[in-house]
């Protein structure tokens, strides 16, 4: 697949910027995004969506990708405003304060999915575009390592939960943890609702 395609079917002359997140649907920690800015055409062997790379490769792509790239930001919002503002709105602020922190100014800002975050450029959404525009793809790269060192540092303070292994995600072993610990304050009170579910199920 030609990750460039999309970019190249713009024929823009400026800079063009992927933007993509991880970490919507974790119970714990924060949801992070990126915001990246590649030279045109670069060649990164292996770039695609980071759901698709091992964690290996996502980790040499993420060093390449920062050395390589014209710009990138990247952005975390707390699990406390999550549960504030809603994930969704959550999301789109991390996005808009990665794409904050570029220092080149976009000619057109690619975004995974239906969504726009409301940007204050121009911005064109791509359903699943981490598997189709090399900029949000690196982008997809740099939210994915990113919140998955963050939580790798969260499991050093919470060893109890197994951070490290399912990064905050709905796993049996992570409701486990949480019936048998307790909730912490790295957890997202709104999407415990359904705590008494799991419990009732374990008896």
């Amino acid at each position: 697949m030609d990750l460039w395609e999309i970019e190249r079917g713009l024929g823009l002359s400026g800079p063009i910027c992927g933007v993509d997140e991880a970490g919507r649907g974790p119970l714990a920690g924060p949801v992070c995004a990126a915001a990246v800015i590649l030279p045109p055409e670069l060649e990164l062997p292996g770039l695609n969506d980071s759901k698709r790379l091992t964690d290996a490769r996502r980790r040499a792509l993420y060093d390449q990708i920062v050395a390589q790239a014209l710009a990138y930001g990247i952005a975390m919002v707390s699990e406390t405003v999550i549960d504030e503002i809603n994930i969704l709105q959550a999301t789109f602020q991390a996005m808009r304060q990665a794409v904050g922190q570029l220092s080149l100014t976009p000619a057109l800002v690619l975004v995974d999915g239906n969504r726009d975050p409301g940007l204050d450029l121009p911005a064109q959404t791509v359903v699943g575009g981490d598997g189709k525009s090399a900029n949000i793809a690196a982008a997809s790269i740099l939210a994915k390592v990113t919140r998955d060192r963050y939580m790798e540092a969260l499991a050093e303070q919470y060893p109890d939960y197994g951070f490290e292994v399912h990064k905050g995600y709905g796993t049996r072993r992570h409701y486990e943890a949480i019936l048998s610990h307790g909730v912490t304050p790295v957890h997202r009170k709104s999407f415990l609702k359904n705590l008494e579910a799991h419990r009732g199920s374990q008896r």
